[in-house]
């Protein structure tokens, strides 16, 4: 088996992400870094090799071996929180399995390894005053500013993901129904439900860039764009509103993912029940909606005054 053939393996496996699971591009190129970085630490290895040679047996599947699994996960924590060991692992684990089942390596090194447990942390969830200051500061009186003030609207009224909100076309909103189309992890489509205020800022930053560009008689397209008239990027919306929050004196690390907590966990305070968050927020498993939002403790509190029989 030659040096390449540890790199034909990789390639023929990210080849499947797009079509059999329906990974996105930025999915399958977080898979390719993580098998693109396993493979050049499995070119300098430098521990027991094969009687073929070190170099032939670390750059062919078959030639890899738990202990080279260890000693990478070794080195991966040295420089990376368990969040993203956990990821990398998850890859690994997926790209064997498809070895495995393709007959390209008989046993799976992956298996008896353990993914280090995830730290447990709270997620940023802003308060109602907290949001509504935010959303209220962007003053909607330039073309830039109202699809700000329409953006983030947006991401609290609806929960969306931030690459959800930048995948929006305009033909995607549906005002009259009060809904948006959105296309979700694994090609996943979902209608979640929008808000007045969201439909209101929408409806102005359409109108002024009519009015400044022509853009939007009649036609589809990206609902929301740059300066340059393009379709925004996820990059681009965290940019603007690490940005805001600063200006609006919020100390917080506000991501755009913060904003789909903060939906979430509003919702829950106000008494929605789980189900109907993980509908809305897309999840397939309700495990994930558990740990994307928390109940706040006051209204834990509120339960067991009114539960408790001795409180």
């Amino acid at each position: 088996m030659t040096a390449a053939a540890l790199t034909n393996s990789i390639e023929a496996y990210l080849e499947t992400l797009p079509a059999e699971k329906g990974y996105s591009v930025h999915t399958c190129r977080a898979y390719r870094r993580d098998l693109e970085e396993f493979a050049a630490y499995l070119a300098s290895w430098e521990g027991d090799a094969a009687p073929a040679g070190r170099e032939e047996a670390a750059l062919r599947p078959q030639g890899i071996t738990p202990l080279m699994i260890r000693g990478y996960l070794g080195v991966l924590h040295r420089k990376n929180q368990k969040s993203s060991i956990a990821r990398k692992l998850s890859t690994l684990r997926s790209f064997f399995k498809f070895l495995q089942k393709n007959g390209v390596v008989e046993t799976n090194p992956m298996a008896g390894l353990r993914t280090p447990k995830r730290e447990k942390t709270l997620p940023v969830v802003l308060s109602a005053d907290e949001i509504f200051a935010l959303l209220d500061s962007i003053e909607p009186n330039a073309l830039l500013a109202a699809r700000n003030r329409a953006m983030f609207e947006t991401l609290y009224s609806c929960g969306i993901r931030v690459s959800e909100l930048t995948g929006l076309n305009v033909f995607d909103l549906d005002p009259a129904a009060g809904s948006v189309r959105v296309m979700g992890k694994g090609s996943r489509e979902r209608i979640v439900p929008v808000g007045k205020k969201a439909l209101e800022a929408v409806r102005n930053y359409r109108e002024q860039l009519r009015a400044a560009t022509g853009i939007g008689e009649g036609g589809n397209g990206p609902l929301f764009l740059n300066a340059q008239r393009r379709r925004l990027t996820a990059r681009s919306v965290a940019r603007i509103l690490k940005k805001l929050a600063a200006a609006c004196g919020i100390e917080a690390p506000l991501s755009p993912h913060a904003l789909r907590h903060t939906f979430a966990t509003h919702l829950l305070d106000a008494g929605a029940d789980l189900r109907s968050v993980q509908e809305l927020l897309g999840h397939r498993n309700l495990s994930t909606t558990q740990r994307y939002t928390h109940v706040s403790m006051d209204r834990l509190m509120e339960t067991y005054d009114k539960a408790h029989p001795r409180k």
